[in-house]
């Protein structure tokens, strides 16, 4: 076994965390600093390029890669085409994948990675506008850059302070940083963000109320002159605990579980020999089928409701959506 250095300091888990915290708020400093202006320059070359349709190749090796590819993710996710290519197969084919017009984003710390330095030849022949994130801005990389972004920490987690630790995660934030600008410039909405991440509980999440709700022959349709035993029947067959009344297709009223029971409360068996006009709260609350779900799930626990009617800009009812319809989405 080997014998630990005496002369290394061996630092506590608070302690690497607070020694990657500090890298975090050293870049925010830059960031309403000097690096500013680089910042909204390497912004505004991703926003042309996107406008060109070109996309943003990300590109790191070693752990710079694997920060490389996540960006990438968080761009595509937010609007901004782009994929990840490896440096050190780049120059075995896959340099194919560039195209006029695209921006690339190079990672490394040093600024003198290898794989990388061979890669500028290329990008320089093709005209691709070139980012870089690094810790050192005399380097061969960052000089040769178009905009070169300042990763810069001082000192990494760890006693040894080799390990690229605080580095990589100020390189990740200052990639999600980019990432989030941009779509922000873009006007990147909600409703953008659910239609590429249709899966899984965010997907529920962000999706549309014309997704979740029941349609068709499935939405409980009286008329104002329908007896309150066929109400009762109609409510009771579709089981969403409730019933629309409509006119021609549009909505007049609804009559609820809870309607019908304070309506008992009131009139007793008299309560029977009415009609579904004279039972029905004419003003319900509704909501659009493109409305995202989670708006839908707000309405119903702050109204303390049950379901939705979904209707369109003239009342026409489209829907109805019930509770149980939005069970694993969160409010936002």
């Amino acid at each position: 076994m080997t014998k630990p250095d005496s002369n290394m300091h061996e630092m506590q888990p608070a302690e690497l965390v607070r020694t990657e915290a500090a890298a975090l708020e050293l870049l925010a400093s830059r960031l309403d600093g000097a690096m500013a202006e680089p910042f909204a320059r390497a912004v505004e070359m991703i926003l042309r390029c996107g406008e060109q349709s070109g996309r943003v190749v990300v590109t790191g090796m070693g752990k710079s890669g694997i920060v490389a590819q996540k960006i990438a993710a968080t761009l595509s996710s937010t609007g901004s085409p782009a994929l990840f290519l490896h440096p050190a197969e780049a120059v075995h084919g896959d340099l194919g994948v560039l195209m006029a017009g695209d921006v690339v984003i190079a990672l490394s710390a040093s600024g003198e990675t290898e794989e990388i330095l061979r890669l500028l030849v290329h990008l320089k022949r093709k005209g691709d506008a070139l980012i870089s994130l690094c810790c050192n801005l005399q380097s061969t990389l960052a000089q040769s850059s178009d905009v070169a972004l300042d990763c810069s920490v001082e000192r990494e987690a760890g006693g040894l302070n080799l390990a690229p630790t605080a580095s990589t995660t100020a390189m990740l934030a200052l990639g999600d940083a980019l990432a989030i600008a941009v779509s922000q410039r873009k006007g990147f909405r909600a409703e953008d963000f659910a239609e590429l991440h249709p899966g899984g509980k965010l997907g529920k999440r962000l999706a549309k109320v014309s997704e979740l709700m029941h349609s068709g022959a499935a939405v409980p349709v009286v008329s104002p002159a329908t007896a309150m035993t066929d109400v009762i029947y109609e409510m009771s067959s579709k089981k969403l605990g409730i019933t629309t009344v409509q006119q021609e297709g549009q909505l007049r009223g609804v009559i609820s579980d809870g309607d019908l029971r304070r309506l008992l409360e009131r009139e007793g068996g008299a309560a029977l020999s009415k009609t579904a006009g004279e039972a029905m709260n004419p003003h319900p609350k509704t909501i659009a089928a493109n409305e995202l779900a989670a708006k839908a799930l707000a309405i119903l626990e702050e109204r303390k409701i049950t379901s939705l009617v979904v209707v369109d800009a003239e009342q026409k009812v489209e829907g109805v959506l019930h509770l149980h319809d939005l069970w694993g989405v969160e409010m936002i």
